[in-house]
């Protein structure tokens, strides 16, 4: 495998010829990069898989029936297992969605589960995305091109072939299918994995739309082709924001939604992956319950855990917060990609006072967490060999069956001793070998 170090500079060339950017828009500006690759895999044992697959299921499952159930029948609110108003809080979870039961009743259909494993081999999750998990297609294409680079590198080793995704995709948008053609829905090139979303189409042999294609009539949703002919869409995998893709329903000012796309989807005309309302079950204060609500709806004990977390919204907790705030790291719960992430041991004197007084202002809005010290991994940094801290993002496809992709996106810290591995923080990527034997 470090035969690939002498191709990094070369892939890296082609990753940035092939469009393989990650765009930032930030204070009205758009800035594109490249997403540094790193050629020195992450290594999967066939049993260590094994186990995280397990795990991933079993997690992906619970989180899928708590979706049904907090739009449905409200159980597990009524049995008293989760504070009413702390899900009724949360930003993600969308009233409009109430009562609506999507195709094959998955919510779920492409999760991302953020883990890192400690230092003591211990797997851990840090997150579970359920709205829009971005990142399956750049361990794809860089496997593609270190193939082309150091086909001998993948003779030798048992490395299971991940070029399957788009396979596995398109078998769950045909499994959700409602009756039409299949659609990949973009805000367009300025959005962050632009990239992602056109090589997603290429491969699943989608139709790639943007808003402006699409439009509802008599609560069906039509792609308009160029020459004028309307096509009925029986699955759309949207890479919009909940907010933004019904300004009937959500944001009036939204451009980039399709008016009424909800009224096709509530009357059972169109499948819409992810589902609409999925903010709600990865809501960071959510994830606080999640290994209770496998006990809840599996009666199995948790495979994988999640990191050791603090409540703030419970007394106690918060207590414990503000006297270890020092120690800990804080989540905003409406924050993403690596914003609203604070170590405690980074801040001043006044700025960790600030902080206090926010949490004891708006306890719900935050989580903390217990700093795990996770292993750093093997990288090619500046012509040396060095290690840095890396998590990695599964992805787990749920049409009508659940399956983890023998894959992933293994992200790095860019800098020595730091935490912060997301792209859109600087962070560096891998690809992620699964061994067959």
């Amino acid at each position: 495998m470090y035969r690939l170090i002498d191709h990094k500079e070369e892939i890296n060339r082609l990753l940035s010829r092939y469009g393989v950017k990650f765009g930032i828009y930030k204070n009205n500006e758009f800035h594109e990069r490249l997403f540094p690759f790193d050629p020195i895999p992450r290594i999967l044992t066939k049993n260590e898989f094994a186990f995280l697959e397990k795990g991933l299921r079993q997690r992906v499952h619970t989180l899928n029936l708590f979706l049904n159930d907090i739009y449905g029948k409200k159980q597990i609110l009524k049995d008293g297992v989760l504070p009413e108003d702390f899900v009724y809080l949360s930003k993600g979870f969308l009233p409009p969605c109430e009562n609506i039961a999507p195709p094959e009743r998955v919510y779920n259909h492409i999760s991302g589960i953020d883990l890192v494993q400690g230092k003591d081999m211990a797997w851990y999750v840090l997150e579970d995305n359920l709205r829009i998990p971005s990142g399956a297609s750049y361990p794809m294409i860089a496997r593609d091109l270190c193939r082309r680079a150091a086909p001998d590198t993948f003779e030798t080793n048992a490395v299971t072939d991940n070029r399957d995704y788009g396979k596995l995709l398109k078998r769950v948008l045909d499994d959700v299918n409602v009756g039409g053609i299949d659609v990949i829905l973009t805000p367009g090139r300025y959005n962050s994995a632009f990239f992602e979303h056109s090589y997603l189409a290429e491969q699943t042999g989608a139709v790639f739309a943007m808003p402006q294609d699409l439009f509802v009539e008599g609560n069906v949703l039509y792609y308009s082709e160029y020459s004028g002919e309307r096509r009925r869409v029986g699955t759309v995998y949207r890479r919009i924001s909940d907010e933004y893709i019904d300004p009937m329903t959500f944001l009036p000012d939204s451009l980039l939604g399709v008016p009424h796309l909800l009224d096709a989807y509530r009357a059972g005309n169109v499948a819409v992956v992810n589902a609409p309302g999925n903010g709600v079950a990865d809501d960071k204060g959510i994830y606080y319950f999640v290994p209770e609500m496998i006990r809840y709806y599996l009666g199995e004990e948790p495979i994988l855990q999640n990191a050791p977390t603090y409540l703030p919204y419970y007394e106690t907790d918060r207590a414990y917060v503000l006297e270890h705030l020092d120690r800990l790291v804080v989540k905003d719960v409406s924050e993403a990609g690596g914003y609203g992430v604070v170590f405690g041991s980074g801040l001043t004197k006044d700025e960790r006072q600030k902080l206090a007084d926010a949490i004891r202002e708006n306890p719900r809005r935050f989580i903390a967490q217990e700093v795990v010290d996770f292993r750093e991994l093997t990288v090619a940094e500046a012509g040396q060999v060095t290690t840095r801290k890396a998590d990695l993002r599964a992805f787990v496809l749920y049409g009508k069956e659940i399956t983890v992709w023998k894959s992933g996106l293994t992200r790095y810290a860019r800098e020595a001793g730091s935490y912060v591995v997301n792209s859109s923080q600087g962070g560096g990527f891998k690809d992620t070998w699964v061994l067959s034997r």
